[in-house]
């Protein structure tokens, strides 16, 4: 595993095209590393699970979110917006909502800027906090300048106002938070959300706080899509 990216304290808007020539280099982003591998095709079993539970075809956004750290979340929303973008016509943005350890820019290579924390504080437009990445059909939104309060954003009614821009832009938009068990994070946007996959490492967590954090979250309004399986032999399984 890389070591832990240092966020700068005052981050800069992104140039829209400023990851295109970045290349994905990490192992654990196995839609780019083994594209025909097991792990990938897990992911795109996922994929066409979520796909099924929407049979309209309209815009969605799902939570990914986990019931401890170090599940999986962050690689399991990169490997499932990749899957998603393979398919003709579907544009995925990620968004990176863990304001407390953010991760997606590092796993993509892409250098921290200004993202949604700094939209939901006002200090950065809409526009200015997406950017492409080196894979076509998939845009991403880092966390931006991390806030003393991400609940207060979070919850906030612009994050609803802003997710509701967002999914008239994109077929797919995808959401990477906190673990929900220590977090409010992941409620609060599982709430306003389309649907929630909940990411389990096999052997990691145990079953009650796995069901403790399904039920959690559907008591608070949110639609519990079903589980994303890792680190076992069916990586990415989708129940």
């Amino acid at each position: 595993m890389a070591k832990k990216t240092t966020r700068p304290q005052a981050l800069s808007p992104a140039a829209p095209d400023e990851g295109r020539g970045v290349p994905i280099e990490r192992d654990e982003i196995a839609l780019v590393k083994d594209p025909r591998g097991r792990v990938a095709e897990q992911f795109r079993g996922l994929r066409n699970s979520i796909i099924a539970l929407n049979p309209e075809g309209a815009p969605r956004s799902v939570v990914l979110t986990s019931s401890s750290p170090k599940e999986g979340k962050t690689v399991a929303t990169i490997n499932l917006g990749l899957s998603l973008a393979e398919l003709p016509g579907t544009e995925v943005l990620l968004i990176d909502a863990n304001l407390h350890s953010p991760g997606i820019e590092e796993y993509l290579g892409l250098q921290p800027r200004q993202g949604l924390a700094d939209v939901l504080s006002g200090t950065c437009d809409l526009d200015s906090a997406v950017r492409a990445t080196s894979v076509p059909g998939v845009q991403v939104m880092g966390a931006g300048t991390l806030p003393d309060n991400p609940s207060q954003l979070l919850g906030s009614e612009r994050m609803r106002t802003v997710l509701g821009t967002l999914k008239r832009g994109f077929s797919y938009v995808l959401i990477d938070t906190p673990e929900a068990l220590r977090i409010s994070d992941a409620s609060l946007l599982g709430g306003i959300a389309d649907g929630i996959v909940l990411v389990v490492r096999l052997g990691l967590t145990p079953r009650h706080h796995v069901e403790q954090t399904h039920n959690t979250l559907e008591a608070l309004g949110g639609n519990v899509l079903g589980t994303c399986l890792t680190g076992a032999e069916e990586d990415g399984g989708f129940d």
